[in-house]
């Protein structure tokens, strides 16, 4: 089985593209439930939990 094989002729490129969009579509989907999305913030280093109406709670935080 050559690499063409394994992803269905689909290129990195496209596999890549769609997998950003889903993870989109999945961000939107929780932000209608209510649910918090998982980030990081880069410039502090820290991963965060930001919920729908836009607040964020860092991880040192929540286990707090």
């Amino acid at each position: 089985m050559n690499e063409l094989d394994s992803t269905c002729g689909i290129s990195d490129e496209e596999l890549t593209e769609r997998f950003k969009e889903a993870i989109r579509i999945d961000n939107e989907i929780k932000k209608i439930k209510g649910v918090p999305i998982e980030k990081y913030d880069y410039s502090k280093g820290a991963p965060y939990l930001e919920y729908a109406d836009g607040s964020r709670k860092y991880a040192d935080e929540i286990n707090t």
